[in-house]
C-alpha cells in the first residue's frame, strides 16, 4: 500500500515540493553559515519524495532526552530556519493541500502535506523514521 500512495504522490506533484527542499537546502549551502539547515533539509527532501511508510516525530521521543535541539538553542534554530526557508516551504505545501483536498482521492495527500508544512515551520528536533519504529515507540511510552 505504501508502494501505490508514494507513486501516487509523486504522479500528483509530490516531487516539486520535494525540489522545492532540494532548492533550500542547496540555498542555504551557499551561505556556508547555513550548512545545519541544508543537511536537515535534504533528510526532509527525501521523506518529502516518499512520505508514506515515515514519520517526522520528536528526537526526544526516541531518544528518551531532549538534547541541544530541545532547548533555546533548538528555538533560536527553528526561528533562524523559518525566517531563511520555513515560511516558503510551509506555504507550499498548504497550498498543495488545500488543492488536493479539493478531491475526495486528493484527500490522503492533502493531509500529508499538512505535517510536511507543520514540519516545514519547525523542523528542529525532529527525527523521520519508519512508521513502525514511531508506532512501536509510541505503545512503550
Amino acid at each position: 500500500m505504501r508502494l501505490i500512495l508514494n507513486v501516487l504522490w509523486i504522479v500528483t506533484g509530490g516531487v516539486w515540493m520535494a525540489v522545492a527542499w532540494l532548492v533550500a537546502a542547496v540555498l542555504l549551502a551557499v551561505t556556508i553559515v547555513g550548512l545545519p539547515w541544508a543537511a536537515a533539509a535534504l533528510r526532509i527532501a527525501a521523506y518529502s519524495l516518499l512520505p508514506f511508510g515515515y514519520k517526522a516525530i520528536p528526537r526526544a521521543d526516541l531518544t528518551g532526552g531532549g538534547g541541544l535541539s530541545s532547548g533555546p538553542l533548538g528555538l533560536l534554530g527553528n526561528l533562524i530556519w523559518f525566517v531563511l526557508a520555513g515560511w516558503w516551504l510551509m506555504l507550499g505545501h498548504l497550498l498543495a493541500a488545500l488543492l488536493l483536498a479539493c478531491t475526495i482521492i486528493g484527500i490522503p495527500f492533502a493531509w500529508a502535506h499538512l505535517k510536511l508544512a507543520g514540519l516545514a515551520a519547525w523542523p528542529i528536533g525532529k527525527i523521520i523514521v519508519p512508521t513502525e519504529v514511531a508506532d512501536a515507540r509510541w505503545r512503550h511510552t
